[in-house]
């Protein structure tokens, strides 16, 4: 019988999963891109793998805790072509890493992410092509967003571009003492094309949005904390043996939302990306769901017998 309601709770959970994912996705879109103005997904991605260079790395730890690195040092981390499809596999598997719980982003050798590879843009640069590249990071960087994971930006160096919008498809973000973000899509003749205008507003307002966007301003820690765009800043490592790298810095901050059982914080997040997203009514049965799934599941009996409520 036990085994029997197991089973019931993992499938529910399953079930309300997929009609939140549905949810989402009827509302503003995981992949509703793919179908409009003949764009089609599989096209564009075997057109982006003929612009390569760099990667996008993934590890998966034992702690939950996943890391992802944009790699392409020579280029400041600028995105290919084959990074963009990169990404987008990424995202995939941490879709299915039932065991994640947090993610890391952040990029190689000490700085972030310097937007798009100029040279993909240059052959990309009909509107037909910017626009489906524009709606392929819409729908990857939608995805990261909404991954059922606490996940944090850390920010080293230069987050400039395309990359100070990747910033924003995380649900926190740190920067390291030094570092910068800025849009500088203005000085492109361009605005944000990978979703981060629209969740810049959600995250500092319309006001600074205005600001950051159409001044280019250059966001240091200080005014990072003051508009709310940054979450924390890390003091750079000091010179004695054993001092915690950005990474571990980063890892032992964004602990304190990912201690705990995974179905636990997964459904915190789950929860938290309905109420931003969707409808009262429809985020309010989404939290009804995921009550239902913990409810007399192993991690609430074992807080009702450790009487952990009141630690």
């Amino acid at each position: 019988m036990v085994l029997c309601a197991v089973r019931q709770r993992v499938s529910w959970s399953h079930r309300s999963c997929g009609v939140f994912t549905r949810l989402l996705q009827r509302r503003s879109g995981g992949r509703v891109h793919s179908s409009i103005h003949g764009f089609n997904q599989e096209e564009l991605r075997e057109k982006l793998q003929g612009f390569p260079g760099g990667s996008v790395d993934l590890i998966k730890q034992e702690s939950g805790v996943a890391v992802l690195t944009i790699n392409n040092p020579s280029l400041m981390n600028a995105f290919s072509g084959s990074m963009m499809v990169d990404l987008e596999e990424k995202v995939t598997q941490l879709e299915g890493w039932t065991e994640g719980k947090g993610l890391v982003v952040l990029g190689a050798a000490g700085t972030f992410c310097s937007g798009s590879d100029l040279n993909a843009v240059r052959a990309l640069s009909s509107p037909q092509d910017g626009m489906k590249m524009c709606m392929f990071m819409h729908n990857t960087l939608t995805r990261l967003l909404r991954l059922p994971l606490v996940s944090v930006a850390l920010v080293e160096g230069r987050a400039l571009g395309g990359g100070a919008e990747l910033t924003t498809a995380c649900d926190f973000r740190l920067m390291t003492s030094g570092s910068v973000i800025q849009y500088v899509h203005k000085h492109m003749g361009l605005i944000p094309g990978w979703g981060g205008a629209a969740r810049l507003v959600r995250l500092v307002g319309a006001q600074n949005a205005l600001k950051l966007l159409g001044g280019a301003l250059k966001v240091n820690p200080e005014l990072g904390l003051q508009i709310g765009l940054v979450d924390g800043v890390l003091q750079a490592p000091q010179a004695e043996d054993g001092a915690r790298t950005p990474l571990q810095a980063a890892e032992n901050w964004l602990s304190r939302y990912t201690n705990g059982p995974a179905p636990v914080i997964r459904a915190v997040k789950r929860v938290v990306l309905s109420g931003r997203e969707l409808p009262l009514s429809e985020a309010l049965r989404t939290e009804k769901d995921a009550f239902g799934t913990l409810w007399g599941g192993p991690a609430n009996l074992q807080a009702l017998a450790s009487k952990s409520k009141h630690k």
